[in-house]
């Protein structure tokens, strides 16, 4: 048996580790913001994760490689839209290599800064609270200002595929939240 525990591999490819990170699923959001010249840009992440409620807190992580890095200085101002079912269509539009992303109409208001996408579960508006070098990426963390949420189903990611999700009925709702302060886990 292996020291890793068994079935464990201490080499594998980035192919390999990264069919591996798709085993865990995830919702899919945009993230968009205003570049310091005034150009709106946006990015498909399924990287995103609460992080604490008290500062409201969440995270994303952002390729180093990325365009868009100058628009998430430390202070700007962000949103994160966790996506319904039906927008799979703009979860892809969004995974492009493009500059010309909010060129054709999905569905956004050129008003507010970062730009608010329609139609999506939930928006979280938020401002740079702090950024954190990790391997190839930069970990993002938002201080939540202002939220807006609507009903429906999420839009999931597993596998390299989008789906569906769906609740089993048969178990009561968990509040994680309420059980992290209860000693739950």
């Amino acid at each position: 048996m292996s020291k890793h525990g068994s079935g464990a591999s201490a080499s594998f490819t980035q192919r390999q580790l990264r069919d591996a990170f798709g085993e865990f699923a995830t919702g899919v959001t945009v993230v968009t913001a205003v570049r310091p010249d005034g150009e709106p840009v946006g990015i498909t992440a399924n990287s995103f994760s609460s992080v604490s409620l008290e500062p409201p807190l969440l995270l994303w992580c952002l390729s180093n490689h990325s365009s868009t890095i100058a628009a998430f200085a430390p202070g700007a101002a962000f949103a994160v839209h966790v996506l319904s079912h039906e927008q799979r269509d703009l979860a892809v539009h969004f995974a492009r290599r493009s500059h010309e992303k909010f060129e054709v109409d999905h569905h956004w208001r050129a008003n507010p800064h970062p730009p608010h996408l329609e139609g999506a579960l939930c928006r979280f508006d938020c401002r740079v609270h702090a950024l954190h070098a990790a391997g190839d990426h930069l970990v993002v963390f938002g201080e939540v200002l202002a939220l807006a949420r609507t009903h429906g189903k999420p839009l999931a990611f597993y596998g390299g595929h989008f789906g569906t999700y769906s609740a089993d009925r048969g178990l009561p709702k968990i509040d994680v939240w309420d059980g992290a302060n209860d000693g739950w886990f």
